[in-house]
């Protein structure tokens, strides 16, 4: 019908022209004016008439800014209870209101793709991160055409439109330099990006794109004699706004400003996490009773929350030994220190709209987390892939590696890539159960969130308590703007949106929630909201444990054990009354599988297929074999060939010359990967596997010179994850360099790193040229082949 339904408004319009105005907001683009202008055999006999803008907006529409922190609970800033000094966020907070029932979905690109686009996040394809789709529709990291994302709607009614920092909702196969760029930020509505395409970026050397070009970043930044990732996208946003001041004064804008941070790794500069020294050494427990009192003493919470219980799975702070917890109290401070750094930089952003006038009829959206606080960390790490990979590891190596480095300096410097213990996660989304991951509980998905707008929202001290959900935010934009849903954008008939408006409570603290149902689901772990109650179950895994469950291949959903929550009056989720009320549990159980099918939720633990079970179908591209000729650089791991994870040979037809030195081929980086090289005409080959080990293999005698032909094979042991890899190095036939890589990395090195032949641009991989970076190969390249082999 709704097919049918827009046909005829299309033959309207194409009859009538735009006047017919309540058809044209829910068809875009708008169709393109016609001149007025009567044209005659000569201009002598034309009128000539000039076209007046057609405006599609009220003139006071106001402009848009949404600003989203990566991986952090309401348990740590200064604005809400916490410890972690957020000055900006208490401003905008002071200019607005905040919600303290305000809902994430536990996950990166789930959570981004429900606020660009106002529905359900497997509706649009963003069960589960980029990194491992697969082939449900609920999990297939496509946003579809048919879920147009508000940078689109916005841009078709004049407004400019910029996005800056993580992106992540582009297939992992679609990355490289030549696309297909459809589903990249442009082709999504946005008509300036500037930032990066994975899940997570090296703040000091970031793999960077502006537009659909790869790009180098500069060498410093916001006036310091350093790099650093987030004050970059704060100077590009701020003279973007300026462009946009002086290019289109005339123009509202829509930027949507979604750092890297904080998200590992945890990358900051020792003056500012210098200013919590000391303020976390009686650890986790401790804070998380602080911040609860204080929660409560401010009236962030209900005075009769109950401060819930630590998992039995995860360390206390007590079960920390003596020798480790100046190592676990440093990960902390460079987190808040983190943390502080990127709220500062949100005020470079709101000064500068208010040094522009811009201010006052700006509508913010500060959402403080896309998830809650991560536990990837897990027993704390300088290497926080290592968890994605499912690599086991204990402190004492990681302490070992780090003072090998440079000892506790180190940490928040590019030479590792940290991350706090899960404990500090735990304690960051006080006071709930949880953490990023965990959609079953709050600690996962509730995420404060303020909303300024000084023309329009008066300014409440008192919590906002409706429920709502990242999918509300494009209704109440819509709502703000006073546009509708289009029922059809660049020819496809679009789904209807899952969101409600928040518009309603702005200057209403006490109005009643509009969002009566909303569904969770992360690789299994599920919840569903219904009008006061919640239903939830933990899932098959514990993001917080290393390692692979033991029994996961078994799991059956229909198995998991459910629990019941009145969160009307029980704020915290800590009573459960699944065996009081279990005719309510079933009721709730059942209207999660309506959810679920309706939104293309299932199969349940769908987005664990890639990841868990069948890791041969992660995303990659089909090729087998790859031929490059000369020097190559900046190919993303994500499409370049699995080097350090699968069997195969690169084949390198080399001119070595006298004194030979450099990288022939690198792949990952300084926190993880792999590099082949020449020092001092020695060759070498180093398997780093996350800084906790570094397998190195060197030949013999020096390398022949002259025109040589390289063979590497590399031969996994065996097929299971994580199998050992046979390394060996032929030059003209002749084995010069063999060795074995114990245990090897079954996922990937990074998430924002490449491939180079040649060099070793962005971070280096060994500790042997770190400071002759990125160590050009003074000799030449001239073809290579890689391929894979069984």
């Amino acid at each position: 019908m709704k097919t049918i339904f827009t046909t005829i408004k299309v033959v309207l319009l194409f009859i009538f022209g735009s006047n017919i105005n309540s058809f044209a907001q829910e068809i875009l683009p708008f169709p393109e004016k016609k001149s007025k202008s009567k044209a005659g055999v000569s201009i002598k006999t034309s009128t000539y008439l000039k076209s007046s803008k057609e405006e599609h907006l009220k003139k006071d529409a106001p402009n848009i800014l949404i600003i989203l922190i990566d991986d952090i609970g309401g348990g740590t800033t200064t604005t809400f209870g916490g410890e972690i000094n957020t000055p900006n966020l208490t401003r905008v907070a002071d200019m607005g209101v905040s919600y303290n029932r305000f809902h994430t979905t536990a996950m990166c690109s789930p959570t981004r793709a429900s606020i660009l686009t106002g529905r359900n996040h497997t509706k649009v394809g963003s069960g589960q991160v980029a990194e491992f789709a697969n082939n449900w529709d609920g999990y297939s990291s496509i946003i579809p055409k048919e879920s147009a994302t508000m940078a689109e709607v916005l841009k078709d009614y004049g407004y400019n439109t910029s996005a800056f920092g993580k992106w992540h909702n582009t297939p992992v196969n679609e990355t490289s330099s030549v696309g297909p760029f459809n589903h990249w930020p442009n082709a999504y509505g946005f008509d300036y990006f500037y930032g990066f395409l994975g899940g997570e970026a090296n703040q000091y050397e970031p793999n960077l794109v502006r537009n659909n070009t790869y790009v180098e970043h500069p060498e410093t930044s916001s006036g310091h004699d350093y790099y650093h990732l987030t004050e970059d996208l704060t100077d590009d946003a701020i003279k973007w706004l300026r462009d946009q001041k002086s290019f289109s004064p005339d123009k509202p804008f829509f930027m949507y400003w979604s750092p890297g941070a904080v998200h590992g790794p945890h990358h900051v500069t020792r003056e500012w996490s210098k200013k919590y020294e000391g303020k976390f050494d009686d650890g986790w427990d401790n804070y998380r009773e602080r911040v609860f009192k204080r929660q409560k003493d401010m009236g962030w919470i209900p005075g009769n929350s109950v401060l819930t219980g630590r998992d039995s799975t995860m360390q206390g702070w007590d079960d920390i030994p003596d020798d480790q917890r100046e190592f676990q109290s440093q990960l902390m401070e460079v987190f808040a220190g983190f943390t502080e750094h990127t709220d500062y930089n949100v005020g470079r952003i709101i000064d500068e709209l208010e040094a522009q006038g811009e201010l006052e009829n700006t509508l913010i959206f500060y959402i403080w987390g896309d998830n809650g606080s991560s536990s990837e960390g897990q027993k704390g790490t300088i290497s926080e892939l290592l968890s994605l990979n499912g690599i086991e590891s204990n402190i004492d190596d990681h302490i070992k590696a780090l003072d090998e480095l440079g000892g506790l300096e180190v940490l928040g410097t590019d030479k590792v890539h940290n991350m706090y213990h899960a404990g500090w996660a735990w304690a960051g989304s006080t006071p709930y159960k949880g953490t990023k991951l965990t959609a079953s509980y709050f600690g996962g998905t509730r995420n404060p969130m303020v909303v300024a707008w000084p023309k329009k929202i008066n300014h409440d001290s008192i919590p906002h308590t409706q429920f709502h959900h990242v999918n509300d935010i494009v209704p109440t934009v819509y709502d703000v703007v006073g546009i509708e849903a289009p029922q059809e954008v660049n020819g496809v008939t679009q789904t209807e949106i899952d969101g409600v408006s928040m518009a309603y409570s702005f200057n209403d603290a006490e109005a009643e929630g509009t969002l009566k149902t909303q569904f969770f689901d992360i690789m299994g772990s599920r919840s569903i909201y219904s009008d006061g109650w919640v239903a939830c179950t933990f899932g098959p895994r514990i993001p917080w444990v290393q390692g692979v469950p033991p029994n996961i291949k078994s799991w059956e959903p229909e198995y998991d054990r459910w629990e019941l929550y009145n969160i009307n009056e029980d704020w915290t989720e800590s009573q459960d009354l699944s065996e009081k009320y279990p005719e309510k549990l079933e009721e709730l159980k059942e209207l999660f599988l309506v959810e679920a099918t309706k939104y293309d939720d299932l199969p349940i633990g769908g987005g664990l297929w890639s990841i868990i079970y069948h890791p041969e179908d992660m995303p990659r591209t089909p090729y087998n074999e790859w031929n490059f000729t000369g020097r190559m650089i900046r190919m993303p791991e994500g499409i370049a060939p699995r080097l350090g994870t699968m069997s195969n040979t690169v084949e390198m037809d080399l001119e070595i010359p006298r004194n030979s030195n450099g990288t022939i081929y690198s792949l990952g980086d300084f926190s993880g990967g792999l590099t082949c090289f020449i020092k001092n005409g020695y060759l070498y080959y180093e398997y780093n596997l996350f800084e906790i080990k570094r397998f190195r293999f060197k030949s013999e005698q020096k390398v022949k010179m002259g025109n040589v032909k390289m063979e590497v094979i590399s031969t996994m042991t065996s097929m299971q994850p994580k199998a050992a890899m046979d390394v060996v190095i032929k030059i003209d036939g002749e084995v010069v360099v063999k060795g074995q890589v114990p245990i090897t990395a079954p996922v990937g090195f990074t998430a924002n790193d490449c491939l180079d032949l040649g060099t070793d641009l962005g971070s280096p991989v060994s500790t042997m040229y770190y400071d002759k970076a990125p160590y050009k190969f003074n000799g030449e390249i001239i073809k290579t082949k890689i391929y894979y082999t069984k």
